[in-house]
């Protein structure tokens, strides 16, 4: 590796390792994804955030690459983990729609090579927290995505070994078309799942929106 290479794998961990210290540590995680949650399968989606018994479930069509998501998950997730997740009223699945971008399937693809080592949230999270501006700017390249996951202490033989065989392609794929199956168009996209039915929202919504909605399926 020349020095240009080297220099550059040394800034991108760097900005990686600052980055860790602002991803979300305290999540409650289930590795079953129960499989389906109203009419939407999930069973390809990401673990359970929350208890898998709570009695709503928030299932979430994203893209890595999606800077509303993004503005989702900075502005309107953490009282969502605060006020009904983490007290046990509901829980949440991601579900890919990984369209905006030729790295969005690769990322989506990380997120479950991450997995494969119990560290899908934080996967997840840390891609969130640095997403820039621009898609397909290089930053969820398939080189970041590594430096990702080296900076969140993986086991770098077994998550490039996933992420260079496209081991998980198929799985993502089939969690595009379920969005498309449910009318899911752009992300963000919600199906929130009750007791006593289903309800989609589309767009980064504020809390209060989402309040409106958990609250009459409590």
């Amino acid at each position: 590796m020349n020095k240009k290479g080297v220099l550059l794998g040394a800034i991108v961990v760097a900005i990686v390792a600052g980055v860790i210290a602002s991803v979300p540590s305290s999540e409650t995680v289930n590795l079953d994804t129960g499989g389906t949650h109203g009419t939407v399968s999930t069973a390809m989606g990401s673990p359970i955030l929350g208890d898998p018994s709570a009695p709503i479930t928030i299932v979430e069509f994203g893209d890595y690459q999606c800077h509303q998501c993004q503005n989702w998950f900075k502005n309107t997730k953490p009282s969502i983990t605060q006020d009904y997740i983490e007290t046990g009223k509901a829980n949440l699945v991601f579900v890919d729609l990984a369209f905006l971008g030729h790295d969005s399937p690769k990322a989506a693809q990380a997120s479950y090579c991450a997995e494969d080592q119990e560290m899908y949230w934080e996967y997840h999270d840390m891609l969130y927290v640095s997403q820039e501006s621009k898609i397909d700017g290089g930053w969820a390249n398939t080189e970041r995505l590594k430096a990702f996951a080296f900076a969140l202490g993986l086991d770098m033989e077994l998550f490039e070994s996933c992420l260079d065989s496209g081991k998980y392609s198929k799985r993502v794929q089939y969690n595009i078309q379920q969005a498309r199956d449910h009318g899911v168009r752009g992300t963000p996209g919600f199906i929130i799942v009750g007791p006593d039915g289903q309800q989609q929202l589309g767009g980064a919504q504020p809390f209060s929106v989402f309040k409106q909605v958990l609250d009459t399926m409590v």
